[in-house]
């Protein structure tokens, strides 16, 4: 969310940056939301003021032995019209929050200006062994296949996930589920062991509060999945009411439950950064999805991420991103992987960043890069809706900042790995890096 002091300063401002993520801000509405809350707030500070006045009145006439009757009577009225105006404001305020959860997060100003990714900025790349032509990695030698035939063959299986699921879902077996635990424990000990992650174990369903805070709510409903609908919890409170309950939802990336563990609660400075680690299942709906990537595990309804959060005071927010950048292409390198930073512009950028740099993979039967791992700042945003902050060294409470990202997406590294490292007999050389969690095994498919 963003300050609203900051609306109230310099809406102009607050609007052209707005109008670079191509958001047309709707300056009607608050402009006509603030001048009923200031008229409110006015009223009620002459009515609490005249309440005031009139009880002096009263006192003093009926000191000297006077009729207060008139008096009295207008000081009675008082209440009801103040109550009446806490109600006003009470619904103006509540628009106006709803108004201001429906604002994405401001640029920084080193996000260059774009509409989509085609405007996005390469800044860096990976690649060990890059053709001079292009700069991408060189062929393999033989045409490659692409990774839902490599891994049919050691174990991947959509048609017995359709089967117990539905579309965009997989089900693993043998070597290639084993691959898959392999690189999630890889990366969380990387993390931990040289990153200086805390590693964590989170709850996959959240509340709508929980939601709200780390920004997914209300703008991303419908790609959540629901677990329940509100309404009356079977068990009863002390007094034996019927306890009411949130909606809950599966989360969708574990960047939601890490961050809010510092919701509405006030941390010592001593305790930042913090550093968090988790994997865990993510669930999508995939609601705008448009029909892309039907074939394999690039887009699918659940899929496993390693997450890494940072919790830090505010000036040290843009180097730890750059940091974190580097935490997700270590991964990558390890992996020998060839990869891309790409910085993406206005446009592109998510719902609550400031600033965001995408890691895309290589992925030779595409032929392309593909995203696999999204770093981003969001500044105070999050914390804000949170209520999440920290203690200055004078002591008073400030903002922190939230950082997070993938430190992989582990379905787009099985991908990555099975495309770039298969051999022309269809077998796929296990990272070396990988193969200690693999028991030894150097080779998958056929020898």
């Amino acid at each position: 969310m963003l300050d609203p002091a900051l609306l109230r300063k310099d809406l102009d401002a607050v609007v052209r940056r707005l109008a670079t993520r191509g958001l047309a801000f709707d300056t009607g509405a608050f402009n006509a939301l603030e001048s009923r809350r200031k008229a409110v707030q006015t009223e009620t500070e002459q009515l609490q003021a005249r309440r005031n006045a009139l009880a002096k009145q009263i006192g003093a006439l009926k000191s000297r032995g006077e009729d207060a009757t008139a008096v009295m009577a207008e000081s009675q009225e008082i209440p009801g019209r103040l109550k009446a105006l806490e109600q006003d404001l009470a619904e103006v305020q509540a628009r106006l929050n709803d108004l201001l959860l429906s604002i994405p997060n401001l640029p920084h100003e080193s996000v260059p200006v774009g509409k989509d990714s085609d405007d996005n900025v390469e800044v860096r790349r990976w690649v060990p062994d890059a053709d001079p032509a292009t700069g991408n990695p060189r062929g393999l030698g033989f045409e490659p296949r692409d990774h839902v035939t490599i891994g049919e063959a050691i174990g991947l299986d959509f048609d017995t996930a359709a089967k117990l699921s539905g579309a965009r879902f997989s089900f693993m077996r043998g070597p290639v589920a084993r691959l898959h635990r392999a690189l999630a424990q890889f990366m969380l000990d990387l993390h931990t062991g040289s990153h200086g992650y805390t590693e964590c174990y989170t709850p996959y369903i959240v509340n709508a509060s929980t939601l709200l805070g780390t920004g997914q709510l209300p703008k991303f409903k419908n790609d959540m999945f629901w677990v329940t609908r509100g309404g009356d919890d079977p068990s009863l409170d002390a007094q034996g009411n019927p306890i009411e309950r949130e909606d809950q939802y599966l989360i969708s990336t574990s960047e939601i439950t890490l961050t809010s563990v510092v919701r509405d609660s006030i941390v010592p400075a001593a305790s930042l950064p913090m550093r968090l680690t988790a994997h865990s299942p993510c669930f999508r709906s995939e609601a705008g999805s448009g029909g892309r990537d039907t074939r394999g595990l690039i887009r699918q309804h659940q899929f496993d991420k390693v997450e890494m959060v940072q919790i830090v005071q505010p000036e040290a927010s843009y180097d730890t991103l750059e940091q974190m950048v580097g935490h997700a292409e270590k991964v990558l390198q390890l992996l020998g992987l060839p990869y891309r930073v790409m910085l993406l512009c206005t446009g592109d950028m998510g719902f609550g960043s400031t600033k965001t740099y995408d890691l895309e993979v290589w992925l030779p039967a595409q032929n392309t890069w593909r995203e696999i791992s999204s770093v981003s700042n969001c500044e105070a945003f999050q914390a804000r809706r949170m209520q999440a902050r920290a203690r200055t060294e004078g002591g008073k409470p400030e903002f922190v900042h939230t950082l997070n990202g993938s430190g992989l997406a582990v379905g787009r590294a099985l991908v990555a790995v099975l495309e770039n490292c298969q051999q022309a007999d269809g077998s796929v050389i296990v990272p070396p890096v990988l193969r200690p969690y693999m028991g030894g095994v150097e080779r998958l498919g056929p020898h």
